[in-house]
């Protein structure tokens, strides 16, 4: 029963964590504009980068990775103790990127999950995620579209970990589905930067808009 509680109160400080919204609180913390009046509208790294801000950006990635990578390396390194065990690493790491897409402290209102689901990763396997992140840094250096990075490191991620079981690290199957579901709900998420792509009207990493896209 202890660990049944515990599984939960670790799924639900996991959510509340991803549910803190870092591109709009570091955009108030250093006087800027909120994310979600300009650009794209998205509450992300990529949108506050578009303030002109590079410094803001960099600090929102870096948290927003770290709030996908604390909760479930809290569960992989601490949660032995109270008998959790795959499931609860794999739904932990899950509810912290849904609290990134659905964050309760800003009415359900998220961004896309990039910078979460890779902090998620290097939780779950620190290869897997160093892979998953360099696929995003090519695509992202040689097209210079997040959005494309973004898409293929997501079709990339379940990919690296089926793949490199036996590998690299031996796949568990609740964390290969919590992989597979954030790949699913990430090309969701960028289903109309996928259609602006076909139509040639997606903007590139560091182009200003003021119109949402």
């Amino acid at each position: 029963m202890q660990e049944w509680w515990m599984s939960w109160v670790a799924i639900g400080l996991a959510y509340a964590v991803g549910s803190l919204s870092f591109a709009v609180l570091v955009s108030r913390v250093m006087g800027l504009s909120d994310p979600r009046t300009y650009g794209s509208k998205n509450p992300g790294a990529t949108n506050v980068l578009r303030s002109g801000n590079k410094a803001a950006a960099a600090l929102t990635l870096l948290l927003d990775a770290v709030k996908g990578w604390l909760p479930a390396w809290a569960v992989l390194h601490w949660g032995g103790a109270w008998g959790l065990g795959p499931a609860t690493l794999a739904a932990a790491g899950l509810a912290a990127f849904l609290g990134h897409l659905f964050p309760v402290f800003f009415r359900f209102q998220g961004g896309k999950g990039v910078a979460t689901a890779a902090g998620v990763l290097l939780a779950f396997e620190p290869w897997l995620g160093v892979a998953v992140i360099l696929s995003w840094v090519l695509v992202a250096l040689f097209f210079r579209y997040s959005s494309l990075a973004a898409i293929v490191a997501a079709v990339c991620a379940p990919l690296y970990y089926w793949f490199g079981d036996g590998v690299a690290w031996e796949v568990q199957g609740p964390v290969g589905v919590a992989v597979a579901a954030m790949s699913v709900l990430l090309l969701w998420r960028h289903v109309g930067n996928i259609q602006r792509l076909l139509a040639g009207q997606e903007s590139r990493i560091g182009e200003k808009r003021s119109a949402p896209h």
